[in-house]
């Protein structure tokens, strides 16, 4: 069962939660609706106006581009820089935002990262693409199976930068690989905002060297990941799985990149097979929700929002870092407060919810969140079943608007997991 801290971080997180609200709720006596008393207002239009020049007017449907570096430093992986971004745009005869976003990275270390998602609609929202493309030479820290794993330890505080751990901490499983993934579906319009789709996923992780093996050569230390994979059957240096996937998405949000209405829901099934290249024949199911529920009239970025998934696989089906992790869902924003992979296993289930509210009296410049989610994950080696061990955080973030017409924040987050400390700088909503 989750420990008592964990319970007492729970309860915090309700409060914050339940109460919030209460105490923030007089922002709403000072939001109005955006009128041309009150216009909106984004970075765009700070710069501008601090230059004496007239705010710019974009075209219906004109794109929205925005960059940001990216710097950091860890003993894993040396200085890293590099950029991230996103654009947002619509395709001809779209109602419908669009949103491509990625990064390129590289350290000090050789480690090189490059990543790109898709979520794009075609012309009259007849086809609904969505992708997550990758390729890293990179390190990580790995932890064993289920959220009660490791028992004890501290971790260093780490932070991310577009869905990319920049430190390392003192659980040391650490591990040095390659990986390439490619997950794409195509969607086809079945009915208003509802789609049956067809899709591929490839994930590759090569070049594997644990570094507690490589430092014990008498073996008498063994990782979760090489006793997992070595129990099953996998190789403990190269694996891969290639999976033919149908999907079921419901899109009602008025707006993919931040939504003041509306929900989410995909249902998705992969399965891995040997005639395409797998390793072994598998199965994964992957169920997501997203709902935004408006607070107010007069303002309607505030409001509260909830996010819940699922990820539930055939007992031993899948390589150990191909397993359901946290931060590895397209974005790679869940579980804010821990570590990119702090919890894997075969089932995994997460929830958050969110409450958005305005800072900026009317022209939703600036903004904030306060946020709370909770993460279990089984490990059927030592009979821990879902929701036996839960493991929540919670924090708080900040809000600036980089588009005004595409809804593109600029998002600066901060969470607190169980003795575990997280900074997030990412463009859009985490969810």
């Amino acid at each position: 069962m989750a420990n008592r801290h964990g319970i007492k971080t729970l309860l915090l997180s309700l409060l914050v939660i339940l109460f919030g609200p209460q105490i923030l709720w007089a922002q709403d006596s000072l939001s109005v609706q955006t009128n041309s008393n009150c216009p909106g207002r984004d970075i765009s239009d700070v710069i501008r106006g601090a230059l004496n020049k007239p705010a710019k007017i974009k075209k219906e449907g004109e794109g929205s581009l925005l960059l940001l570096p990216i710097i950091g430093s860890n003993p894993a992986t040396g200085f890293m820089m590099g950029v991230g971004g996103q654009y947002a745009f619509k395709m001809l005869q779209s109602p419908t935002y669009s949103l491509v976003m990625g990064s390129l990275q590289y350290t000090t270390k050789n480690q090189f990262i490059f990543m790109l998602k898709n979520n794009i609609y075609t012309k009259n929202d007849r086809i609904f693409l969505t992708g997550d493309w990758r390729f890293l030479i990179f390190s990580q820290s790995t932890y064993g199976l289920g959220t009660n794993s490791p028992d004890g330890g501290i971790i260093d505080y780490q932070y991310s930068l577009g869905g990319i751990e920049t430190t390392s901490d003192s659980l040391t499983q650490p591990m040095t690989f390659d990986m390439a993934r490619i997950h794409q579906t195509v969607g086809f319009k079945i009915a208003d905002k509802m789609y049956l789709g067809l899709g591929y996923q490839f994930d590759s992780y090569f070049k594997i060297v644990d570094e507690k093996l490589r430092l014990d050569p008498s073996n008498s230390l063994i990782t979760s990941h090489y006793a997992y994979n070595d129990t099953n059957g996998f190789d403990t240096k190269n694996y891969l799985v290639s999976s033919l996937g149908a999907s079921f998405v419901i899109d009602k949000r008025d707006n993919m990149i931040q939504a003041y209405k509306g929900y989410y829901l995909s249902i998705n099934w992969h399965g891995g097979f040997k005639f395409i290249g797998s390793d072994r024949n598998s199965n994964l199911f992957h169920v997501e929700w997203r709902s935004f529920h408006p607070l107010s009239q007069k303002n309607p970025s505030h409001l509260l929002a909830f996010w819940a998934l699922g990820d539930f696989s055939d007992e031993g089906t899948l390589p150990y870092m191909i397993l359901p992790a946290t931060a590895y869902d397209q974005r790679g924003r869940s579980a804010r407060g821990y570590t990119q992979g702090r919890f894997r296993g075969n089932n995994m289930v997460y929830g958050e919810a969110e409450y958005r509210f305005p800072i900026s009296p009317c022209n939703g410049l600036l903004g904030g969140v306060l946020f709370v989610n909770a993460t279990t994950a089984n490990n059927p080696y030592l009979d821990l079943k879902l929701f036996e061990s839960i493991k929540p955080s919670y924090g708080f973030g900040f809000r600036i608007k980089a588009d005004k017409y595409s809804r593109t924040n600029l998002a600066v987050d901060f969470g607190f997991g169980e003795q575990s400390f997280g900074f997030y700088l990412a463009a859009s909503e985490t969810f």
